[in-house]
């Protein structure tokens, strides 16, 4: 064992000196690593935040805002500063530290060797904050407006990362952690500190602590029994292949497969027992090692299947079987809906180590190296090479994954350059000597049966026909948008989930200041048919963060979370924020830049706010627009109501679905026939 510098700056012994030259180059996904007091040497200069940039893109990050760069420039020195004034310049650190798959970054991440011979890891919350308002124990306003995670609760959920997904066989580690708010006095950072209703071992430090004397900072930055590791000790902690624990595993897998939510009927049964057969093949079994069990031959399975034929649900219950049935394989789930995987962590949020199981999409090239079992969902999301070529990410995962599991709808591409199709699949599975196989769900569990889907898959694709299925699904057509709010008002206070979509015709401000949401909607209503003046209805987009009164009181979910979180019917959603998802009662606009006249659909790409669709030509731009409200349109799992914003459209679609309903002035919900029970 190696000795630690002394804490009053003096030389080390030469056994330190000699760990600190001979430490290696870390090969873990960070922006820079090494000894405290080789990086202190340059954490503030040019040339080596520009090596850290380019290393963050090499890592997998993709590429660092100019926010970042900046927080770097301002955060490390003090950091470095700490460090070495409390002589712990031999400690290894690694800063912009990322876990398996990307999906986190630590600001910084020590490791320095215990008395007993195990390893010390101490995680560093960064943060330039002076002043913030704690809104809870869990969340607090910065000065800026944000609304985010209380800084004690970020680092415990990083420790628990690696406490529960060390394997047997890494070495002992011994895992703290500290937020350092180098910018706030001792009374600022008591009132952060205080806020926490639990006494978790995550001190808050400040700009008092780091000024106060040399010889107490090692214990204030939980470093006071670490001293410098060894290079073997080094390359043992690097080395690690974290995989979660098999009691988390169980945990959530247990948690994930048997939540009644996620039950299963019909052909998605079907589906699940012909996957898992497969897997039976190319995977290790529970009790087997990573390299036994499989045949070696691997397997690709593509399953599609329209809005409501339970493709998430199979998905979701896929992952919590393979993870109990098959651990050593690794199992992760992937998707390039941001919604979608905001709402996984939201409903596994008992359990933040498990938020490693759902690796971002713009980290599937890695995730593919590193699993030997990979769902993909919305996978007709994911983005195309320039020259409209399977995503080469996709590519990799057929190519290298022994069991790869692609959920998609090719009815639900939204945007230029996605769109990966089931023959394409095919061909490159085949082109790498993969098995293929394909599953079909076909039936339709969202909205009370496949009549309402098949309706407006006829009206958008194919011919339109006069809607009858009322005794199946309640479908109306609302003259207005007034009327629309009231009816989603109605069906909230009578406790079903309602939410109102429109296409993205309308502003979206980017700078939203202060505790309202600009009412960026405005669409002008005739009173014509009542005998009232023309009136302006306005209403504000989904909120990108979360927003609450003084009180913490939410007042709009952040947008990932609109389409479940109390408040999200107050805003309006658009495509981004629905697809995948689904809520009881569902009212939908259709914007100006669809339109039926002559007998057809016409497509307006100059009405779009969209900046990635707006100057597509309108035959192009058609089907998107078609796709887009395609996926608004089945979101309701009981009910839909509808209004178009051009007179001819909604005249159009009057004539399909019959009259306009009269609403019950008591709850909003039309009096002609009451939803039925939410059974979730």
């Amino acid at each position: 064992m190696t000795d630690r510098l002394a804490h009053d700056g003096t030389p080390a012994p030469s056994s330190a000196v000699a760990s600190r030259k001979a430490a290696p180059e870390a090969t873990v996904a960070c922006v820079a690593s090494g000894r405290v007091g080789e990086l202190a040497e340059k954490a503030g200069s040019a040339s080596f935040i520009q090596a850290c940039e380019a290393r963050y893109a090499s890592a997998g990050f993709g590429s660092p805002g100019e926010a970042e760069v900046r927080s770097w420039r301002k955060s490390w020195p003090p950091l470095f500063e700490a460090l070495v004034r409390a002589g712990l310049s031999g400690l290894q650190v690694y800063l912009e530290y990322g876990t398996p798959g990307g999906s986190r970054r630590l600001d910084a991440l020590i490791v320095g060797a215990r008395p007993d011979g195990g390893l010390g890891l101490v995680v560093v919350e960064l943060k330039q904050w002076q002043t913030c308002h704690v809104v809870d124990a869990f969340r607090v306003r910065r000065t800026d407006g944000l609304l985010t995670a209380h800084p004690v609760h970020q680092v415990a959920a990083y420790r628990s990362f690696f406490q529960q997904w060390r394997p047997a066989d890494a070495p002992e580690l011994d895992v703290r952690g500290v937020v350092l708010l180098h910018n706030a006095t001792a009374v600022e950072g008591g009132l952060l500190s205080g806020a926490v209703r639990e006494d978790v071992g995550i001190p808050v430090l400040t700009a008092t602590h780091l000024a106060g004397r040399a010889d107490a900072l090692p214990g204030l930055l939980r470093c006071e029994d670490l001293v410098a590791p060894g290079p073997e000790q080094v390359a043992s902690f690097e080395n690690i292949r974290w995989e979660p624990s098999a009691r988390l595993l169980d945990r959530v897998g247990a948690e994930l497969e048997g939540n009644g939510t996620f039950a299963l009927v019909g052909k998605q049964q079907d589906a699940l027992l012909n996957i898992l057969a497969a897997a039976s093949h190319a995977l290790p079994a529970r009790s087997g090692d990573a390299g036994g069990g499989g045949d070696g031959k691997g397997a690709v399975i593509t399953v599609s299947g329209g809005p409501g034929s339970g493709k998430t649900v199979l998905a979701v219950r896929l992952l919590g079987r393979l993870m109990r049935a098959h651990p050593t394989a690794r199992p992760r789930f992937v998707t390039p809906s941001g919604t979608l995987r905001s709402h996984l962590h939201d409903a596994l949020s008992a359990h933040p180590a498990a938020r490693e199981l759902f690796p971002p999409a713009s980290s599937l090239r890695g995730t593919a190296r590193q699993t030997g079992a990979l769902v993909i969902d919305e996978a007709q999301r994911l983005e195309r090479s320039s020259d409209h070529e399977v995503p080469p990410a996709l590519v990799s995962v057929v190519e290298q994954v022994p069991l790869a599991v692609i959920f998609l709808d090719e009815r639900q591409v939204i945007r230029p350059h996605e769109g990966t199709t089931v023959a394409e699949i095919s061909a490159v599975a085949r082109r790498a000597g993969r098995t293929h196989r394909h599953l079909e769900l076909d039936a339709s569990f969202r909205c009370t049966g496949a009549a309402y889907t098949g309706w407006v898959d006829a009206l958008l694709y194919g011919t339109p026909l006069p809607w009858t299925g009322h005794a199946d699904y309640d479908l109306s057509l609302v003259r207005d948008p007034f009327q629309l709010e009231s009816w989603i008002d109605g069906a909230t206070t009578a406790g079903h989930t309602a939410r109102t979509t429109a296409g993205f015709c309308w502003p979206w401000t980017r700078t939203r200041p202060g505790a309202r949401l600009p009412l960026d909607i405005a669409i002008d209503v005739s009173g014509a048919h009542t005998g009232a003046d023309e009136r302006t209805w306005r209403a504000a987009w989904n909120a990108a963060h979360t927003l609450t009164d003084p009180d913490g009181r939410v007042l709009a979910p952040q947008s990932q979370l609109w389409a479940t979180h109390e408040g999200g019917h107050r805003q309006i959603g658009c495509v981004y924020t629905a697809q995948g998802l689904e809520y009881h009662h569902a009212g939908v606009i259709i914007g100006p830049d669809l339109t039926w006249t002559e007998g057809r659909w016409h497509a307006h790409p100059e009405r779009s706010r969209d900046s990635r669709l707006r100057s597509l030509p309108a035959e192009q731009y058609l089907r998107y627009a078609l796709n887009t409200y395609r996926v608004l349109l089945t979101r309701g799992t009981h009910a839909t109501r509808i209004h178009a914003t051009d007179s001819a459209t909604q005249d159009f679609l009057h004539r399909l679905i019959g009259h306009t309903p009269q609403e019950d002035p008591q709850d909003g919900v039309s009096a002609g026939r009451k939803p039925e029970a939410d059974h979730g």
